[in-house]
């Protein structure tokens, strides 16, 4: 299977549309639908189901687009891996990804702890939306990452865990639902004045809906304020809310934990050291 394919087949599956993704490609679509056919003929299987007006994916497709996706990720992570191993030889790094916005206090007393241990080298960090903090550790671009158990997969990751904690709901001061100490899940449901956030996919296009289009952490926090919006956090996230933003415990919400992710193939002594430290913490 060569590369190229791989990635036109993952791109179909993706879009479940052939015009989308030859756009996406920056490809014409009749030679995507001949890469494609022609894939198929030398796995002897069908992958994808298409008529006039629709494709889905078959059994087939769907073991591929999972397995291709971490292939692809693989081949991405080896040539950045190689690259920075080029250039950090004189200045040594690492690089440590997390969703915007989480963890921030516990970062903040890794990193200074960190900085304090004999032979630390600089680290930098990388902020992601909600959901991609992992895709910088799994195609090379960091060292390490910070998720966040039930909702991040660590799948193939080696980590040791740092905090467990509750979840709360950040709303505007003011709002009815802060007149209760404590709320459920249920109490969320059909706020048609509190719509939640949409934040956008790794194409930059969002999903349909009445949330507003959120892009950073800070500006989430401003919708908030502005009675536009709400936020589901871990209870941690307590320690950045400022004037105009109120936060209660969602008694039903699953716990939260936070863990230090990285890659089972490193042999860096920076990453072991850092790991170590978190832990430590």
């Amino acid at each position: 299977m060569e590369t190229r394919e791989l990635r036109y087949f993952v791109a179909v599956a993706e879009e479940l549309h052939f015009g989308r993704a030859a756009d996406r490609l920056g490809i014409a679509q009749p030679p995507l639908s001949r890469a494609i056919s022609q894939l198929e003929r030398r796995m002897g299987v069908t992958l994808l189901e298409r008529d006039s007006r629709s494709v889905t994916m078959t059994p087939a497709g769907e073991a591929l687009l999972h397995e291709g996706r971490a292939a692809l990720d693989a081949m991405e992570a080896a040539e950045h891996r190689a690259r920075r191993a080029a250039v950090e030889i004189a200045a040594p790094r690492l690089v440590i990804s997390t969703k915007a916005g989480a963890s921030s206090e516990l970062l903040a007393k890794l990193l200074n702890a960190y900085a304090a241990e004999p032979g630390s080298v600089h680290v930098d960090v990388t902020l992601c939306p909600p959901g991609e903090q992992g895709r910088p550790i799994r195609t090379g671009r960091a060292d390490v990452a910070i998720l966040h158990k039930p909702f991040d997969d660590t799948t193939g990751l080696d980590t040791e865990e740092l905090l467990t904690e509750g979840q709360v709901v950040v709303l505007p001061a003011g709002h009815p639902l802060t007149a209760k100490d404590e709320l459920r899940l249920a109490d969320l449901d059909g706020l048609t004045d509190l719509p939640m956030p949409r934040w956008p996919a790794p194409d930059g296009s969002y999903a349909d809906g009445p949330g507003p289009e959120v892009q950073s952490h800070s500006q989430l926090l401003q919708l908030i304020a502005l009675g536009r919006t709400l936020m589901v956090a871990p209870d941690s996230c307590r320690a950045q809310l400022g004037e105009g933003l109120v936060a209660r415990p969602l008694a039903d919400a699953p716990a939260v934990t936070t863990v230090i992710a990285w890659p089972p193939a490193s042999r860096s002594r920076a990453v072991a050291d850092l790991v170590r430290t978190a832990t430590r913490l």
